[in-house]
């Protein structure tokens, strides 16, 4: 009877043994699948070609005309410089007949002595780099890359002025510096369309990186896998840059689908901060990046000091009225609009407006 027991118990030792071995097999099959690119060959939280962006004063300068204190702006090129990230969007590059200094502050302009007067004597770690919008810069009056703080000139463009967008990247290509294309609105844009210009952009332009922007904060992961892939499909010989909007709070986790994809050069903002429902919050995207070269603390400890008080005077994020936007793939001025009402929390008259309006 014993014997029977001992046997009884070591055949079922044996079994759980084989369990848990099978357990840990299936696991790791599924951590395989989340963790790791297609490729099946590196982790997703760790690859050495990921490129991060930061473009906290670009893209957070739409909701105040970039009239933010010099303080501010040298606060955050100090902190991205310190914190391994690899390029620091610090503006635009505007035509000062089109927009006027005061009206708008001095990262709207981005000149080169606006530049020295943020950089001034520090050591400079990160790449600094500007946008550029079409028809509201002339390429021909960038100086050459070696007299210039900058490394890189983004070019935003929609698909039907992929033509121009291309002419533009190619002259600044010629003076030397990194280019990027961002295509914008990409889920307004018609399959064929869009297909057309990504194949103009590989045998046309000169650009090193093209992004997929997520400009209405419309997109899903579905959508970014699909796009990620044609994207990757049509140019071979290009990068691919993703920046997402937080319309459905979904910027982070796009952002991340955009990464197993294989997308390599990622968009974040610190606290998130951006045109209406703001961006890709940087401190999440640097939490998930297991690059050792990459270090929170600075960004934690400007966001600390200065972006919670600034969201008291400048409101981003994510909100109902840009939630709505983002649902119904609109752009998130009429959202801009209501918050700046005497209506602003009246959210179901928005909506059936909004959709009233679109016939959905």
């Amino acid at each position: 009877m014993d014997v029977a027991i001992i046997s009884l118990t070591e055949n079922f030792n044996r079994n759980i043994i084989v369990f848990s071995n099978l357990l840990k097999i299936i696991l790791q099959f599924s951590l395989l699948g989340c963790l790791k690119c297609p490729l099946g060959d590196f982790n997703i939280m760790y690859r050495k070609e990921i490129k991060v962006l930061d473009c906290t004063i670009r893209d957070g300068g739409l909701m105040n005309n970039h009239l933010f204190s010099d303080d501010l702006v040298r606060g955050v090129f100090k902190a991205v410089n310190e914190s391994g990230v690899d390029y620091i969007e610090l503006g635009y590059k505007a035509d000062e007949n089109q927009f006027k200094r005061g009206e708008f502050g001095p990262m709207k302009f981005c000149t080169e002595k606006d530049l020295e007067n943020v950089i001034g004597d520090q050591e400079v770690k990160c790449k600094v780099s500007v946008m550029a919008d079409i028809g509201r810069f002339d390429p021909k009056s960038v100086i050459p890359k070696g007299e210039s703080y900058i490394d890189m000139m983004r070019v935003a463009s929609y698909v039907k002025d992929i033509d121009k967008a291309i002419d533009f990247v190619n002259t600044l290509n010629a003076k030397g510096y990194e280019t990027t294309i961002n295509i914008m609105a990409v889920s307004h844009a018609r399959e064929r369309e869009l297909d057309e210009a990504l194949e103009q952009v590989e045998k046309e332009s000169a650009t090193d990186v093209v992004y997929l922007v997520d400009s209405f904060g419309a997109l899903y992961s579905e959508q970014i896998c699909h796009l990620a892939k044609k994207y990757m499909t049509a140019m071979p010989s290009r990068e691919i840059g993703i920046h997402a909007h937080n319309n459905q709070q979904l910027a982070f986790a796009n952002t991340i689908e955009a990464i197993i994809q294989g997308i390599n050069f990622l968009d974040g903002t610190i606290f998130g901060i951006g045109r209406a429902a703001g961006n890709c919050p940087l401190e999440l995207l640097l939490g998930f990046l297991k690059n050792p070269k990459f270090n929170i603390r600075p960004i934690l400890d400007v966001l600390g000091k200065d972006f919670v008080k600034l969201r008291d005077e400048i409101e981003w994020g994510y909100t109902i009225p840009y939630m709505i936007t983002g649902i119904l793939d609109l752009h998130p001025r009429a959202g801009m609009k209501l918050r700046n009402s005497e209506e602003k929390d009246e959210y179901l008259g928005f909506y059936e407006k909004l959709t009233s309006e679109a016939n959905v």
